[in-house]
């Protein structure tokens, strides 16, 4: 009889470095799990799991399940118990892998690459909060409440704008190029692996505090009367919406929502601007429409230096000469480099063709 191998001690949360934008999303989406989750994009090699397990540690008592790529959908959602119903004639529900990850953290790397019935399953219950099974005579709910974080490289193909659309935050790592921070992660990991414990002992009480501070900001979350704001957060957020292009509303609740998350997070009185503007980069991301994000347009627009015409303006044949004048009689636009002044073409005059003649009339003729 073999006995299980013990699992690896994580690495800590706290000693994260180099990803700021990485942590924030973490946290915000452990102070507020309805957000949606996160999505992690990204290169291999750049800390996307061992943040993952290191968030579960701050939270008590989590768990952290990891769903597996080839992973069925009865195992995810739970099925019909067959043991138990062969055994004694009874349909008893056999939970998956949403109700082992309640409470805690489900991560699932490469969700691209599952199949979408999984993935709407993965965001209705990590919206939600809860699982509804109805399928083999079952009828069975349960809750679901956990961290949903998701990880994929964008080079091995993304997921449908509808499926993006339903992650609360999406954060976008890139390969670190600075050479003094790069030394700084090499060397924290190697200290790590060296010494796990120990390296975990010196970061013990910033661990202690981010697992504290992480409880007020749940609470605060919770409590309906705290965190107050006003109309000017509002139209921070729907401002930043429209300028982003996305569709539906879904933006603008979980931008408030994440920064309502912030602002517990900071143990602040009221949400401010700043909070809005804090947590807008994560929320518009994989929202962000192309032409939105700064793509050039279809047709290119008119040289700034030329005045709009008006529904009285010159026909279209003399506006795209280069000989255009003004009232004062000199030349038009000098800015229409290249416009080349119309020119006498040559005509040839073309002899008229000859009638055609009907057949009774070729028959006349030769007659």
């Amino acid at each position: 009889m073999t006995s299980a191998a013990p699992m690896p001690v994580p690495f800590p949360f706290a000693a994260i470095a180099g990803q700021p934008l990485l942590r924030q999303a973490l946290l915000l989406a452990a102070v507020d799990p309805a957000l949606g989750g996160v999505l992690i994009e990204g290169p291999r090699g750049t800390a996307k799991t061992t943040a993952a397990r290191a968030l579960a540690e701050l939270l008590p008592g989590a768990p952290f399940v990891t769903l597996p790529l080839g992973a069925s959908l009865e195992s995810l959602v739970g099925t019909l118990d067959l043991g138990q119903a062969l055994a004694g004639h009874a349909l008893k529900f056999a939970p998956g892998l949403l109700a082992r990850a309640h409470g805690g953290v489900l991560y699932v790397d490469e969700i691209n690459l599952l199949p979408d019935a999984l993935i709407d399953s993965l965001l209705d219950a990590a919206a939600s909060g809860v699982n509804v099974v109805e399928r083999d005579g079952i009828s069975h709910r349960h809750a679901a409440r956990f961290v949903l974080v998701g990880t994929m490289n964008p080079e091995e193909g993304t997921l449908r704008p509808q499926l993006l659309d339903r992650f609360g935050l999406c954060v976008q790592l890139r390969n670190i190029e600075n050479a003094a921070e790069r030394q700084a992660i090499v060397r924290a990991r190697l200290a790590f692996d060296a010494d796990p414990q120990g390296f975990r002992e010196r970061h013990a009480q910033e661990e202690a505090a981010l697992a504290a501070a992480l409880v007020r900001a749940r609470a605060l979350v919770t409590d309906a009367s705290a965190l107050p704001y006003g109309d000017a957060v509002h139209e921070a957020v729907s401002a930043l919406c429209i300028a982003a292009g996305v569709d539906g509303l879904r933006a603008d609740l979980v931008m408030l929502r994440s920064a309502r998350g912030l602002a517990a997070w900071d143990g602040a009185a009221e949400i401010t601007g700043d909070h809005v503007r804090r947590v807008a980069e994560a929320v518009l991301l994989h929202r962000r429409k192309p032409e939105a994000a700064g793509a050039p347009p279809a047709t290119p627009p008119a040289p700034a230096s030329r005045p709009p015409q008006s529904d009285a303006a010159a026909p279209a044949s003399s506006q795209n000469t280069g000989d255009r004048k003004d009232s004062k009689g000199s030349k038009g636009d000098d800015n229409d480099w290249g416009a080349m002044p119309p020119e006498p073409v040559g005509i040839e005059r073309v002899k008229p063709l000859r009638p055609l003649l009907s057949p009774q009339q070729s028959a006349s003729k030769k007659v």
